[in-house]
């Protein structure tokens, strides 16, 4: 670990900079598989959701650099190469044959709720190290996320 003028002790640093790792390997693969979604889409819900799936990708890509932000701030290393990230994300490889666009909100919407469910784990372990800061970070983008995922369900509903 590096210094940091962090108030957390060292123990707690290394067990948030690691879970923030875990979930910036998820962010960054689940960003890279809405940019498939995004470049890939057709069929009668194009206009409404390539737009869509844009907005997704840039919200990410914002959440993705405040992860590894946080993680360098706490005294880590932000670790996001492409080959880390394909040993490390806990998420499916994304079918990219998908054309369909209904077909890419279900798959997006499956990845979205197991990147939620890692945010999740991340922030109870930042409440157990008394961070107050990495939680509040982690409740925004759950924050976020959900309303995503919100926007996808009701998509397939109907």
């Amino acid at each position: 670990m590096y210094a940091s003028s962090s108030h957390l002790p060292e123990s707690a640093r290394v067990a948030i900079v690691k879970t923030l790792n875990e979930r910036l390997a998820d962010g960054l693969d689940l960003h890279s598989q809405i940019k498939v979604a995004h470049w890939n889409i057709k069929g009668p819900h194009f206009a409404a959701l390539h737009p869509l799936f844009e907005t997704f990708a840039t919200e990410l890509a914002a959440f993705n650099d405040e992860i590894a932000e946080r993680a360098v701030t706490l005294g880590g290393l932000a670790v996001g190469t492409a080959r880390h990230v394909a040993a490390s994300s806990r998420l499916p490889e994304y079918p990219q044959e998908t054309t369909r666009g209904l077909d890419h909100v279900r798959h997006l919407a499956e990845r979205f709720a197991l990147y939620i469910q890692g945010l999740h784990a991340s922030r109870v372990i930042s409440d157990e190290n008394r961070d107050a800061d990495t939680s509040d970070l982690l409740t925004n983008i759950i924050t976020t996320f959900d309303k995503h995922t919100w926007f996808l369900l009701a998509s397939l509903e109907g």
